[in-house]
């Protein structure tokens, strides 16, 4: 555990008093470096250059996209605070998840990895510093945190404990430096199964202590009969031989007083296979198939001139292929779940899209799809999802060059965002009859990121060469603005990472 920095609070090292300080509730966040000073002695600016680089393309627009503000950057560390607990644990979430994906490839001892601890209290603020014991709390629960973890706090638990898609294992409370009260404490699992894992885990271990003290004590009643002389080990042996033949004899009343009542003993028969009862459960592994758009063959322009990503603009030949009506759904994820292809269980409204789903996710989906119907599902790639989403135009939008009302979920496109997606198909269909090609949720493409189209291929296929960290996504979500939800916004997005915005839609063909 590296050295807790000790931030000035409200009762000590009072800030320069200026007149009455303003103060607030706030969501707290502070991270710290594990094993900082190691890594500055065994490659002191290549760490200084890397930590940077992970500040500048990870951790502030992490903190921008969930509307929190960078306090200051430590060094080893940083401070932000949110106005909401929600923002702040995915926030929280996103970071340490990212940082996975990209110390996937590199030693152990090489790794920079952040303990976060997450707050809520009243802090005072200044232009470029806050002060206060909600402060020091997330600085203390950072210091307990383990590297690539998240530890918030029970006002932060009390807060989020229903409104984010995670599970929390409880630490218990805590004494911690310079705070009076203990604090309870709680370790975010971004999976949400992976709180019924840790149970699991515990369990299992009462289990196989449970088994072995039985197996323990048989030993010892065997070991003792076999030492008994021979005469005293047969006259014991004789004693449970008149208990079997007094067993059957008081069993047949039982049986003959069920004879009269003929109807029990079916429902009895009816627990007794319960174990061919999973089999079916299995068998429904003929998932039911998401509704499929066919899409005729064609070519069209893809790109635009709107952005560096974009760009070159290209000429594109597309097979005739199928895609989903709709991004797939809670419902039909759920499906997955159940047969344990797929990672986790998606909570909310069957019929709204599924969220919170990394590249990796989505594979898992359309593999453990096209294995239960025996037909080739799989992610569009991105040329096919832009062909389709354009519906046959050309124009900014597929409605026209111009924003209008009613035609897509985003953040300004009518509606004020909420918490989460409108269910799928709230909004017109384009031309092709597909719904949700710009806003609602992020789709992933099969396509492995690249900055711009030089060299990208012209006959419609994914394109899979170069560093595939990272893969596309396309759509926009209901949180951006109406810049993401033109046909030819694109972004790209680590592939092993989930966020809250992400989905994706299937197709099928060739």
């Amino acid at each position: 555990m590296g050295e807790i920095r000790n931030f000035r609070s409200g009762n000590q090292n009072e800030p320069p008093s200026h007149g009455a300080m303003p103060r607030r509730l706030a969501a707290i966040i502070v991270g710290d470096i594990a094993s900082y000073s190691r890594l500055m002695q065994a490659d002191e600016e290549g760490t200084h250059v890397r930590v940077k680089r992970i500040e500048r393309d990870l951790i502030e627009p992490s903190i921008v996209e969930h509307h929190g503000s960078l306090v200051k950057t430590t060094g080893d560390g940083f401070i932000a605070i949110f106005d909401s607990p929600v923002e702040a644990v995915r926030c929280s979430i996103v970071i340490q998840q990212n940082l996975i994906g990209r110390n996937a490839s590199l030693p152990k001892h090489s790794r920079i990895e952040y303990r976060i601890g997450v707050n809520l209290g009243d802090v005072i603020i200044e232009p470029d510093d806050v002060y206060g014991d909600g402060v020091n709390i997330a600085t203390r629960i950072e210091g307990i945190a383990e590297p690539g973890q998240v530890y918030i706090s029970g006002a932060i638990y009390e807060q989020i404990k229903h409104k984010v898609v995670c599970g929390y294992e409880a630490l218990g409370d805590r004494k911690v430096k310079n705070i009076t009260d203990p604090v309870r404490i709680y370790r975010v699992l971004p999976d949400a199964d992976a709180v019924g894992g840790t149970r699991g885990r515990r369990e299992n271990t009462l289990i196989f202590l449970l088994s072995l003290t039985l197996l323990v004590s048989a030993a010892g009643v065997l070991w003792y009969l076999l030492a008994q002389p021979p005469g005293k080990g047969s006259e014991q042996a004789a004693t449970p031989t008149a208990s079997p033949v007094a067993s059957p004899v008081q069993q047949p009343p039982a049986r003959e007083s069920a004879v009269p009542t003929p109807q029990p003993s079916p429902s009895l028969a009816s627990p007794a296979p319960p174990a061919p009862t999973p089999t079916p459960s299995q068998s429904p592994t003929p998932a039911s198939e998401p509704d499929m758009t066919a899409i005729r063959g064609g070519s069209f322009t893809m790109g635009s001139n709107e952005d560096p990503t974009e760009r070159p603009v290209h000429q594109v030949a597309i097979k005739p292929f199928s895609i989903g009506k709709y991004p797939v759904t809670v419902r039909e994820w759920n499906e997955c779940a159940a047969a344990k292809a797929c990672g986790f269980t998606a909570i909310g409204k069957d019929d709204a899209p599924v969220t919170n789903v990394s590249w990796t996710d989505a594979q898992q989906y359309a593999a453990w799809l096209a294995q239960a119907t025996k037909k080739p599902y799989r992610l569009p790639s991105e040329a096919e999802w832009e062909y389709a989403a354009r519906g046959g135009t050309q124009s900014k939008y597929w409605w026209g060059d111009k924003l209008q009302p009613g035609m897509a979920g985003c953040k300004d496109c009518g509606d004020a965002a909420g918490e989460q997606p409108a269910k799928v198909g709230s909004f017109k269909p384009n031309p092709f009859g597909l719904y949700d090609m710009g806003g609602g949720v992020d789709q992933w493409v099969a396509d492995c990121w690249h900055r711009t189209y030089q060299g990208a291929p012209n006959d419609g296929s994914a394109w899979s060469g170069g560093d595939c960290s990272s893969h596309v996504l396309r759509s926009g979500s209901w949180k951006n603005d109406s810049r993401y939800v033109r046909p030819s916004n694109r972004d790209g997005y680590d592939t092993n990472v989930r966020y809250p915005t992400h989905g994706f839609r299937v197709a099928l063909g060739p």
